[in-house]
């Protein structure tokens, strides 16, 4: 089966309103797997919503299958150290190829000087985990907080800078 190609491009405050419903309910899932309808994802309001959407050292790409937005990934640059969060698709999409099209789209908008990815997810999310072991994500730790434990996954970036492509 051919994936549907994917427009991915940096999400706007203009897109906020779009973000926080694809959030909302790709989310849903996850907070009813760990009965948990506070995950931050749930919690986040549309004025914080934009303000991360304009927080320097944060990427958000969007996903866009036509007119609707379909997917998203949220980057934290810290130095050398990129953090992917808040990666949703939607649910009627899910297991389509539009979550791997995310997790590929995000090096060719990483800055230079990026030598490592790192991503959590739920200990307990084995479709999210698979993802990441499929696309080069080693399981580093654990770390509970709260009543959640969190699987820490990390990639290191090669040398030669043939990961990142020009942007």
């Amino acid at each position: 089966m051919t994936q549907p190609d994917l427009e991915i491009r940096s999400v706007t405050v203009d897109d906020a309103g779009e973000l926080l419903t694809l959030r909302r309910a790709a989310f849903v899932t996850e907070a009813q797997q760990y009965g948990d309808p506070h995950i931050p994802p749930l919690t986040q309001t549309l004025e914080e919503l934009e303000a991360d959407l304009q927080r320097e050292g944060v990427i958000t790409l969007g996903g866009w299958y036509g007119h609707r937005l379909v997917g998203s990934i949220r980057m934290l640059i810290e130095g050398s150290k990129a953090t992917l969060g808040r990666f949703a698709v939607a649910p009627d999409l899910q297991g389509q190829g539009f979550g791997t099209q995310m997790l590929m789209a995000i090096l060719p908008h990483l800055p230079e000087g990026i030598e490592e990815v790192w991503v959590f997810t739920g200990r307990d999310s084995v479709q999210n985990l698979a993802l990441y072991a499929k696309h080069g994500y080693e399981h580093q730790h654990d770390q509970t907080a709260g009543d959640l434990t969190y699987a820490y996954l990390r990639k290191i970036l090669g040398d030669t800078g043939s990961e990142h492509a020009e942007a």
